[in-house]
């Protein structure tokens, strides 16, 4: 399997206004500035699986983990705050990756880069 990590970093920076620096010793992406994280690329965190954790919307990461824990995970440190955590370390669907992926950027993102977002599609 191919390191999965240039997808997700060409997924997140894809979206308007998103930057990308390491945070806490991962690749990690923001909506604004360093106060939006969004997604964290985690890979073998802690003796975890590959994944990546990232915002979620309300109820997401309780329904989708419910739905199929072999693919998501409420991970630690941010798993009460709602965020989601995503196993890549099988083969992956980078369509519904990229929907994860747009749905968390539109949790942390300002409205202005959400209607730019929009105005895209």
């Amino acid at each position: 399997m191919a390191n999965p990590l240039p997808r997700l970093r060409k997924a997140c920076l894809a979206l308007p206004g998103v930057t990308e620096k390491v945070s806490h010793g991962s690749p990690s992406w923001f909506a604004r500035g360093d106060k939006g994280m969004f997604v964290s690329f985690v890979g073998e965190h802690h003796g975890e699986r590959l994944a990546f954790w990232c915002a979620a919307p309300p109820g997401a990461q309780e329904e989708m983990v419910a739905e199929d824990p072999d693919r998501f995970f409420r991970p630690p440190y941010v798993g009460h705050r709602g965020w989601l955590g995503v196993y890549l370390d099988r083969e992956n669907d980078w369509a519904e990756i990229a929907e994860i992926v747009d749905q968390a950027f539109r949790v942390v993102a300002t409205k202005r880069s959400v209607a730019e977002l929009d105005a895209r599609t």
